[in-house]
């Protein structure tokens, strides 16, 4: 990928501002306005914080997923000369828009997919944090980004942490003809250590406790089941256009080495940095300019670093995203939506904790039974979304 040359004051709308990303992101814009400038918000239903979001950044728009909850806001706003918008149509305005320079996709889950495509369409750079996208339609983005250079920055702190490696060589868009491996790490989430007898009597309390992370509820789970580190391997796909059989993934507990690049002199690079999602938001921002800090440095007096091989049998998903990003097609994008369903379904207690993976390699082995037309021809957008509610559909029924 390529670097962007940025504006002087970068003008940001950030897509799903209200939750742990978006939050996070605004801190970086509170702490550089003289480069940033917030000029769009979005959010799905909290009105509450998105109104004081806007009473403190004064955006030009906002976006929330339901008319219902736009109402409230532009009623709470009435005094404030905001646009509201509500839904798709909204959300596909706003990245489109003239005064935006770069969209932060910071939601999570499908809904990201079209308003990315749209945003990277209209020459918009994308800091994307939404893994959702390039999982189920990684294909299509990388080829609408590929029309704009520079346009489509990872904010993922493995991702980043690549892409910050990759930079340290010149020809450092075509990685095949250098690189050996990639390799991420992973904290291993709340189960490192659990045995599969004590899983099965998991808890969504259980799992929602990362040893390192503060996230959001959906990607604390996935991080629990390493789901999460399956749909990066497949973002590491795409985002570098390395085969899966190149790209390794490592349990590293403490954290601070966010991943590594082998080169083919055998030399390793590793971005390190403790584990706060400001750096890579900011970096994904500032790129190539390194602004003045966001987060300490660690500290690595009397630290030890450690490193454990993935065990198949406590995390199964790891090697179901791994087979259903090497079949390729529209089997990513069926394995992400049952996972989304299953996720949701244990966080309310419909489903014991096992059966998240046993749902999803049961939708993934219907889709294959189906042999669905085209699974592997060249996609379009209606193609992923049809899949998408399908997988959903199938994953409901065995989640009731």
């Amino acid at each position: 990928m390529n670097t962007h040359t940025h504006p002087l004051i970068k003008k940001i709308a950030v897509i799903g501002s209200t939750g742990s990303i978006g939050r996070q992101t605004l801190e970086v814009a509170s702490a550089h306005p003289e480069v940033l400038k917030v000029v769009a918000l979005a959010a799905g239903t909290n009105t509450r914080d998105l109104a004081d979001q806007v009473r403190r950044f004064r955006p030009g728009s906002a976006v929330l997923w339901h008319e219902g909850a736009a109402r409230n806001l532009r009623r709470d706003l009435a005094d404030n000369p905001v646009s509201v918008g509500a839904g798709m149509n909204g959300l596909m305005d706003m990245v489109t828009a003239e005064d935006v320079d770069t969209v932060v996709m910071a939601v999570s889950g499908c809904i990201g997919l079209k308003p990315t495509l749209a945003a990277l369409h209209a020459g918009k750079q994308v800091a994307l944090a939404n893994k959702e996208t390039l999982v189920a339609a990684g294909d299509l983005v990388m080829a609408q980004a590929r029309k704009h250079p520079g346009s489509l920055v990872p904010i993922d702190s493995e991702h980043s942490a690549i892409w910050q490696c990759l930079s340290c060589h010149a020809d450092h868009t075509a990685p095949g003809h250098h690189v050996a491996r990639l390799i991420l790490t992973a904290s291993g989430g709340a189960f490192r250590s659990w045995d599969p007898q004590r899983l099965a009597a998991a808890t969504p309390e259980d799992a929602l406790k990362h040893p390192n992370w503060q996230m959001g509820a959906k990607i604390t789970i996935d991080s629990a089941t390493l789901m999460n580190k399956g749909l990066e391997v497949i973002e590491a796909h795409h985002l570098f256009d390395m085969p899966y059989e190149k790209i390794d993934v490592l349990i590293h507990p403490q954290s601070i080495i966010h991943s590594m690049v082998v080169y083919a002199d055998g030399a390793v690079l590793s971005q390190m940095g403790i584990p706060d999602m400001r750096l890579p938001i900011q970096y994904a921002l500032s790129s190539p300019a390194r602004w003045p800090g966001c987060s300490a440095p660690p500290d690595l007096a009397g630290q030890t670093l450690t490193f454990e091989e993935v065990d198949g049998v406590r995390f199964p998903a790891l090697s179901l995203a791994y087979a259903c990003g090497r079949q390729g097609g529209l089997m990513p994008a069926v394995m992400n939506a049952a996972n989304e369903v299953c996720v949701h379904a244990f966080l309310a207690r419909e489903i014991p904790y096992p059966r998240i993976y046993e749902i999803v390699d049961q939708v993934c082995a219907a889709f294959d039974k189906e042999n669905w037309a085209g699974s592997t021809a060249p996609l379009t957008l209606d193609d992923i979304l049809a899949v998408d509610e399908w997988a959903r559909q199938e994953a409901r029924v065995r989640c009731s």
